[in-house]
């Protein structure tokens, strides 16, 4: 598989405090890489790095062989697209204001993307495509269910067609139930399309079931990594 991600001495700092120091890993294509920690480890700061939704205090993050920290925010305004966040709160993700159909449209409409013919079609199909009946697309974010709502702002992270999904915490909030089939929507998904994903988590065992390779972080260092299976093997 093609490398999607290359990270190299990653640091990010808040003040006089280091949260991600000298952070290294990378992805390929069709793999998931976990990083595992408890809270305050530096999991989601790094995936913030990773995004570029805040910048670095050093490093390099190289996506699809290009190094993003050395770009103006002009430069990496048509990459942004092919790396794509969902967040652990599925309704904070969601504008409470916006039908379902008008939050999954919203970034063809930003990209120049949408049509007016065939947008609402489209629309279906990627709720379809999560899941979910496309008559959701009527509804508000508070009319579905957590795991519901989920889908949705997956669905939403599809519509810019991206390579990498960064997936911060992305079950954590739902009942085991559920989260359970959340996760296999996304290995469907995965499978389906090639993406990467880069899963952040703190429960090991959602990274044992789910991860291909799992970065244990400490103190915003890399404390340990290990492989639960190589890509390409049986599906999840």
């Amino acid at each position: 598989m093609p490398l999607l991600l290359e990270v190299r001495d990653l640091v990010v700092r808040y003040g006089p405090v280091t949260a991600v120091d000298h952070v290294s890993f990378s992805l390929e294509a069709g793999e998931t890489l976990a990083l595992n920690g408890p809270s305050g480890c530096g999991k989601s700061s790094t995936a913030l790095a990773v995004l570029q939704l805040r910048r670095p205090d050093g490093g390099q993050v190289g996506f699809e062989g290009r190094e993003l920290t050395t770009l103006t925010e002009r430069e990496l305004r048509p990459l942004r697209p092919r790396m794509q966040p969902v967040f652990q709160d599925p309704y904070g993700s969601l504008s409470p204001r916006h039908r379902i159909r008008d939050a999954v449209a919203e970034p063809l409409k930003v990209q120049g993307r949408w049509n007016a013919e065939t947008g609402p079609a489209h629309v279906a199909e990627l709720l379809d495509r999560v899941g979910l009946d496309p008559s959701y697309g009527d509804r508000h974010p508070h009319e579905l269910s957590g795991g519901q709502c989920q889908r949705a702002g997956i669905a939403r992270a599809l519509a810019s067609e991206p390579r990498l999904l960064v997936l911060d915490e992305p079950v954590s909030a739902l009942d085991p139930s559920v989260r359970a089939g959340v996760l296999n929507l996304l290995a469907d998904l995965q499978d389906e399309l090639g993406l990467g994903y880069l899963f952040i988590c703190h429960d090991r065992a959602v990274v044992r079931h789910f991860a291909d390779r799992v970065i244990e972080m400490r103190e915003g260092r890399v404390s340990s990594s290990w492989l639960r299976r190589s890509p390409g093997a049986a599906p999840r």
